[in-house]
């Protein structure tokens, strides 16, 4: 269940963090991607980015899957080499997940973003 309610604030979101609970820490990249305006998209794209290296493969994967959302919403990133190193480092995951949603994030950044990655 995420614990990233309506109406959420950074102060939630850190606070999920610091529970260090993966089971809940999924939710956080995904949320923050789509509410990347509202919350700040440098911080937000940040959380991702620092995500995107978890041991949980979901966090991993919904990481990456949030940078997608931030690329959708805010139509750019602060880190332009950054995300490419996190999504490329994605495409060659170990995990089925994760490969999958650096496709997504590829497509994304691609697509709102002008950003293309190598495949």
């Amino acid at each position: 269940m995420n614990p990233l309610v309506d109406g959420w604030t950074r102060a939630d979101a850190e606070a999920v963090l610091d529970r260090g609970d993966a089971r809940e820490i999924r939710y956080v990249p995904v949320s923050v991607g789509l509410d990347a305006p509202a919350c700040g998209p440098e911080w937000a794209e940040n959380i991702c980015l620092a995500l995107a290296r978890h041991a949980d493969e979901y966090v991993r994967g919904n990481a990456l899957l949030g940078l997608a959302h931030l690329a959708r919403t805010c139509r750019a990133v602060s880190s332009r080499q950054a995300v490419v190193e996190a999504v490329t480092a994605g495409l060659c995951d170990h995990s089925r997940y994760v490969r999958g949603h650096a496709l997504d994030a590829a497509d994304d950044l691609q697509i709102f973003a002008g950003i293309v990655l190598p495949r």
